[in-house]
């Protein structure tokens, strides 16, 4: 009996702690936002700040909430796919189960460092919006700031990083190479002259006249030939939304900032109540050590057309891109708004073959992710990319602002857009000597 059971407990492994088994994990997998001063609620870089939220991680993990990943793993493979390891879950489960020990500290590994907040380290230039503006409370706000580079010689930029200056404020930033004060970046609605007599301004925000065309099938043969429902518009130089990464670009690549040139800050400063708040939003630029061997650029595709009906479970919304040239792509953010609840990206090659290139079955406001492929997708001359995407209009979407109104395009997060911003390279190295 008693050989019987010391066998048993030879047999029990030891619980897992955190210093040993949980932390490599955290540092590897959670704490780029979990570390403080960050989008997360609480840290998780040391034992004394995760131990209160053990029973919580462990159903976050299990339902496979946290990390945030959308993308079907049916279709494509990423660089960058967050989700744990049937392993990884199992050693969290266990240690939540068995007590959440602190275990010896001498297995603690070395935890990353966050240089004042900056997720990819110090940068090496940092420019802000050169003022600290005043946030109102009431409705949301697109405040536009341009501000000079003073570069007397241009930049090749490797990564950027948009750091707010007020998470309580700061939805999301686009920041685009300008000429001069008087031009407007490629991500703002006032760079988009075609587009004008269609929209409705209501103070700093822009929505799309509720009496203009409907397309919501933008890839059908007799789509009219409305503004931006056709090719693409180039890209930001960077961009910050909720759960999306800084934009660390791929090894051998690069972004121009050409001499002289300014910066256009796009901030969406979110719906606020009681006192004023003040922001001060920054971008960190991270400079390439010589010219890249390719010249790393975004298209962003959108369909400003659509209408979404009242009360619409599953209203379908398309837009499609023909690809004049070859071309390598690189990554895939989808965009929408509370309503956003699927979208496909399904590729035609010119010999007929399909292939769905990324799929998120459940998109998420909260979480405006990037989807980088593990390997190029080498796209040809001719293939078309068809978007489709789907919105929950109805009463049984928990985060629909109010399902007895026809959506349509607008600023407001309580509107709706339908955008995509995919980074490629063209096949053949470009010469980046500037």
């Amino acid at each position: 009996m008693f050989w019987a059971l010391g066998l048993l407990l030879a047999s029990v492994s030891p619980a897992p702690t955190f210093t040993k088994d949980i932390a490599p994990i955290f540092y590897q997998r959670c704490v780029a936002c979990h570390h403080p001063n960050d989008i997360a609620p609480m840290s998780l870089l040391d034992y004394k700040s995760a131990r209160p939220w053990a029973k919580a991680i462990r159903e976050a993990v299990l339902a496979r909430k946290m990390p945030p990943w959308f993308a079907d793993p049916h279709f494509g493979s990423f660089a960058n796919d967050a989700r744990l390891t049937a392993g990884e879950i199992d050693t969290i489960k266990s240690w939540a189960d068995r007590g959440a020990r602190e275990g010896d500290a001498a297995d603690l590994p070395a935890a990353p460092v966050f240089a004042d907040g900056w997720r990819l380290g110090n940068p090496d230039i940092v420019i802000d919006i050169g003022q600290d503006f005043v946030v109102k409370s009431g409705n949301d706000a697109y405040e536009h700031f341009v501000v000079p580079t003073n570069f007397t010689e241009g930049k090749w930029i490797r990564a950027a990083e948009i750091r707010p200056g007020n998470r309580r404020v700061v939805h999301h930033v686009h920041v685009s190479v300008v000429g001069d004060e008087r031009q407007a970046g490629s991500t703002s609605i006032e760079s988009m002259t075609e587009l004008q007599s269609f929209l409705v301004r209501e103070g700093t925000l822009t929505r799309v006249r509720e009496d203009a065309p409907v397309v919501d099938d933008a890839c059908a043969t007799d789509a009219p030939d409305l503004p931006y429902l056709r090719g693409s518009q180039e890209g930001a130089l960077a961009s910050f939304l909720p759960g999306r990464a800084p934009d660390r670009f791929p090894d051998g690549t690069a972004k121009w900032v050409p001499p002289g040139s300014r910066l256009e800050f796009v901030v969406h400063y979110a719906r606020t109540s009681g006192a004023p708040q003040t922001d001060r939003t920054s971008v960190g630029l991270y400079l390439a050590p010589a010219p890249p061997e390719r010249v790393l650029r975004r298209m962003d595709l959108r369909n400003f057309f659509f209408r979404i009906p009242p009360g619409s479970p599953s209203h379908e919304v398309k837009r499609c891109f023909t690809f004049d040239e070859n071309r390598l792509l690189l990554s895939i953010t989808p965009h929408m708004h509370y309503r956003g609840h699927d979208v496909v990206y399904e590729l035609r090659r010119p010999d007929g073959r399909r292939e769905v290139l990324l799929a998120v079955p459940n998109y998420s406001f909260n979480w405006q992710l990037v989807y980088r492929f593990k390997e190029p997708v080498r796209v040809e001359k001719g293939s078309r990319l068809m978007v489709t995407t789907h919105y929950d209009n109805s009463p049984n979407n928990p985060a629909n602002p109010d399902p007895a109104r026809a959506i349509r395009w607008g600023d407001k997060s309580e509107e709706e857009m339908m955008t995509s911003w995919i980074e490629y390279l063209n096949p053949e190295a470009e010469s980046a000597r500037k």
